[in-house]
């Protein structure tokens, strides 16, 4: 695991998740590896029936000479064609959008893995917090009896 973008959670309601290859430079590749990198800003966006990632954060690689990358151009995504239309018609509908969850390595090879999201509103996200919290103390009270029953 490279990044994890856990606002992304928390500001969205995720509704289907793919995994998408990137297409790198060699010089983002030596960065990644150094597991530098940052989802926050990032957003994907569909451009002649093509998925691109932006605002990915990836710093210049410290050993890099004149061949460095800028730190956030936009990124192709590799996804199947059927994914590609299948978000593209789904990101057009009102309120939804499509966002990086992760960055990782798999098989030495850099992978997303990106979500297809509804913004939540306000109440959601205090709804959301609440009722984590009471799995918490549920949980914390059950391990507590458990505790008291073995002694």
């Amino acid at each position: 695991m490279i990044a994890q973008n856990k606002k992304a959670r928390h500001d969205y309601l995720v509704i289907d998740t793919y995994e998408a290859g990137l297409v790198l430079t060699g010089t983002e590749v030596k960065s990644l590896r150094q597991g530098r990198a940052s989802l926050v800003d990032g957003f994907v966006q569909m451009d002649g029936h093509e998925a691109w990632l932006y605002n990915v954060h990836v710093p210049e690689y410290s050993q890099g000479t004149w061949t460095n990358h800028s730190a956030r151009r936009k990124r192709k995504l590799l996804l199947h064609r059927e994914e590609i239309d299948k978000l593209e018609s789904k990101s057009q509908e009102t309120g939804h959008t499509i966002v990086p969850l992760a960055l990782y390595f798999k098989d030495g090879r850099a992978k997303v893995e990106i979500a297809l999201a509804k913004g939540k509103k306000e109440y959601d996200k205090r709804q959301t917090l609440r009722e984590k919290q009471d799995r918490r103390e549920a949980e914390r009270v059950i391990s507590a009896v458990r505790r008291k029953q073995r002694a």
